[in-house]
């Protein structure tokens, strides 16, 4: 369905937002992994024809996005990380506005879209009374109002409530089928769900790709528990790798990630978080398979 073929992207100064990128993606929810700055947006602003790579070629269904444009964007659906709002609008004029300029003339389709996001009820409210999570949920119907065949959103959990997190976890999860879904994040939470593949990028190039199960397998025999006190945790933190720390009345119980310990520790099953810290840190000892 989308095939990204040793894309790069080289800015004025030099710098490489993207370099030397490969991916091959068939319809679910593919989740783009890594820290601030892996390149992440700019790789999905290439895809969503916003900006052209330096080098390389993307297809979406074997159609060249930099070479035909517009054959892409009627099939495209796209929720930047920054979404403004009219907020004079009501939910159902702003929907209606978007919905006309993708060439969709139906009030029905924009109810339908309205009540998919679980804002119908909200329809005739202003835009700017909404909470974040209303907001990003009115953005993925914009998003969707064209029934595209690939939807691309990018960091759209920045700044919701846990509560909101899952609800707009669940509403991408439910229209991942027979779609291409490409969601961003820095935060493994967002994609451990619902992710039929992780891609994981840093300082633009790609890590390691493939199912969430197999990503676990990169950090196999590298996860750690042990017990410490607080002033030996204190001390460790700078030189351990920790995923997580709680602390209980015998100590401090820290997970970690990395070679062979020196201090007294378990080993323990990994989990994504895990996975996601060992390949930032240690990078991938070989692509995962798909």
């Amino acid at each position: 369905m989308l095939k990204i073929e040793a894309v790069s992207k080289q800015f004025r100064g030099g710098q490489y937002g993207v370099r030397d990128v490969s991916l091959d993606l068939k319809s679910g929810v593919i989740g783009l992994l890594g820290p601030n700055g892996a390149g992440k947006t700019t790789l999905m602003q290439m895809i969503a024809t916003i900006t052209r790579p330096t080098s390389g070629r993307i297809l979406f269904e074997d159609v060249d996005v930099t070479k035909r444009p517009n054959d892409v964007r009627r099939k495209l659906g796209y929720l930047p990380q920054d979404f403004g709002v009219y907020e004079n609008l009501t939910a159902i004029e702003f929907l209606t506005y978007f919905a006309v300029l993708k060439g969709v003339n139906s009030k029905k389709r924009v109810m339908e879209m309205l009540e998919n996001v679980n804002l119908h009820q909200s329809a005739n409210r202003a835009v700017g009374g909404f909470s974040g999570g209303m907001k990003q949920r009115l953005g993925i119907a914009q998003a969707l109002i064209n029934d595209p065949a690939l939807l691309i959103v990018d960091e759209p959990t920045a700044g919701l409530d846990p509560e909101e997190r899952v609800r707009f976890r669940n509403v991408l999860s439910e229209i991942g089928f027979g779609k291409l879904v490409i969601l961003s994040t820095h935060i493994v939470s967002d994609i451990e769900s619902i992710a039929t593949e992780i891609a994981v990028l840093k300082e633009g190039a790609l890590l390691t790709v493939g199912a969430p199960e197999n990503l676990l397998q990169t950090s196999a025999g590298k996860v750690w528990r042990s017990v410490v006190s607080s002033d030996e945790f204190d001390r460790l933190r700078g030189t351990l790798k920790i995923s997580s720390a709680i602390r209980k009345a015998d100590g401090v119980h820290i997970r970690f990630v990395g070679p062979e310990p020196a201090i007294a520790a378990s080993a323990v099953e990994p989990e994504l978080e895990d996975a996601f810290l060992y390949l930032m840190n240690f990078g991938a000892s070989e692509e995962t398979e798909r």
